[in-house]
């Protein structure tokens, strides 16, 4: 058998590594964490339970699929529940918008607040699920290496009925003109990494998927997807080794020989990277990476993020699973993110309280809170900056629920900028990879093959189809598909 060494146990590598092990390959992941999971890692303080980074399920036939492959479905492993609302969005003290998950709901809801918007939903979403089925379908399974992928008159029309070369703002604003409604349709995009100037129309496709196939939780928490991957894995023979950091390659006439690491050097014939790209060519060197230094400082990052997890000894009013705090002007601090890349004067936050659905994850009567602040990468993080916006985080929580915070604090823990370098090595302190703006779509992001070293390929954010969890299942499906015809 052939022997594939895949670094990080995050979605990408795991996916990657199943799908190669199901296919017959001896497969190991060489994880530097003592867990897998990567960015949706786990932790437990004072019996609450706080899931470390990604929150959102959206897009479960992705996840149908993926276990579907491999004749299992996201059920035998975890048990997935639809909120509703599906989060509420917190526009000032007087607008506090719930977002039914029933369509008939929601059409009403944008009729109230703009005569006639219902039906432009309708139509807004008709194009949306077109552009779903093709970019989800078809464009994303494309590993991008060649232009000659997308030279067919058919992808040059689908390309051009996606609205690819066309920004999602202007896009948007054809259906609506409330700048309430443009707020919460242009709220998704900010998954992507961008604003959405710069964003492709065809990610509209976000707004179907959040819309009509619906805001779910796996309950026990988004972990438990991990540990479900897991046992996948683990039961298809893939070997997972934890606290396993990769230090370099040993490579002969243009191929990896061996992967070195902390507790010494393995053998390998193939190697996929699901680590941080950037990292991992600092790893191989001038000699053998695909990009230089200039080339990663001219890439569009997505944002970090400053994040509180807390443990409160009582629960809180009004908050629901998703709360979006929307009531700051976003043009300031998305040029705060993308333009001065500086700590935000006046930000908006998501808060998210998972005890609301899953009495599991906190002791009884208590609320288990994530706080996260989206800003840019590579900003000085200090503690001092961090209670800072702590303290605004307060404040205007406590505004909203009405009751005191603070003093029922019984657990915290932030994360930040130094965090994400000093547990993922992130590039920059990146908490979500390459922004998905035009010019870094498709066959414009990083390869996912090394240039100069045949048997080395890479996964995940930071290549494509991009960031999020969806995207990054994909790409280690792809990823498995060009190390498995590497061999053929």
């Amino acid at each position: 058998m052939k022997k594939i060494i895949v670094i990080g146990a995050g979605f990408s590598g795991l996916s990657t590594a199943t799908a190669l092990a199901d296919q017959g390959y001896e497969v190991e992941i060489f994880e530097k964490n003592d867990q897998a999971g990567g960015r949706a890692r786990v932790f437990s303080e004072k019996g609450f339970v706080f899931d470390m980074g990604p929150s959102w399920y959206w897009m479960p036939d992705i996840f149908e699929d993926y276990f579907g492959r491999f004749g299992k479905k996201p059920s035998d492993y975890y048990n997935l529940v639809r909120l509703d609302p599906s989060y509420t969005v917190i526009l000032d003290e007087q607008q506090i918008i719930d977002m039914p998950a029933n369509y008939t709901a929601l059409k009403n809801l944008f009729d109230s607040i703009e005569p006639g918007a219902g039906n432009a939903l309708d139509r807004f979403l008709e194009q949306a699920a077109y552009k779903y089925k093709v970019g989800i379908q078809e464009f994303v399974w494309k590993p991008s290496t060649k232009i000659t992928e997308f030279l067919s008159l058919r992808v040059l029309i689908d390309a051009l009925r996606m609205d690819v070369f066309q920004s999602f703002y202007s896009h948007v604003r054809k259906y609506f003109k409330s700048p309430t409604l443009l707020k919460l349709m242009e709220f998704p995009i900010l998954f992507l990494g961008a604003i959405s100037q710069n964003t492709p129309a065809m990610y509209s496709l976000m707004n179907y998927a959040e819309i009509k196939l619906g805001t779910w939780y796996p309950m026990g928490g988004m972990h438990n997807i991990v540990k479900g991957m897991v046992a996948l894995a683990e039961e298809r023979g893939v070997k997972i080794r934890t606290n396993m950091e990769v230090t370099g390659f040993g490579i002969t006439n243009g191929r990896v020989q061996s992967v070195k690491t902390t507790s010494g050097t393995w053998e390998a014939d193939a190697v996929v990277a699901s680590a941080d790209y950037h990292h991992v060519e600092e790893l191989l060197g001038d000699a053998y990476r695909n990009y230089d230094e200039s080339y990663w400082d001219k890439r569009v990052m997505a944002p970090s993020s400053l994040l509180f997890y807390l443990g409160i000894n009582k629960r809180l009013p009004r908050l629901k699973h998703h709360n979006l705090f929307f009531d700051r002007d976003f043009s300031v601090h998305s040029h705060e993110i993308y333009t001065e890349a500086s700590w935000p004067t006046d930000p908006l936050f998501y808060a998210s309280a998972p005890s609301v659905t899953d009495p599991s994850v906190a002791p009884e009567g208590c609320e288990n809170v994530f706080l996260l602040i989206p800003v840019a990468p590579n900003l000085v993080d200090t503690e001092e900056v961090r209670e800072k916006y702590f303290a605004q985080l307060m404040d205007r929580l406590e505004a909203y629920c009405g009751v005191s915070i603070r003093d029922s604090i019984v657990y915290k823990r932030s994360y930040a900028h130094r965090d994400f370098i000093g547990d993922y090595h992130a590039f920059k302190g990146n908490a979500y990879g390459l922004a998905n703006t035009l010019m870094q779509t498709a066959i414009l992001k990083p390869s996912l093959k090394n240039k100069r070293v045949a048997n080395l390929f890479y996964t995940g954010q930071l290549t494509v189809p991009g960031p999020g969890v969806p995207p990054s299942l994909i790409s280690g499906l792809v990823v498995a598909k060009e190390v498995d015809k590497s061999f053929n």
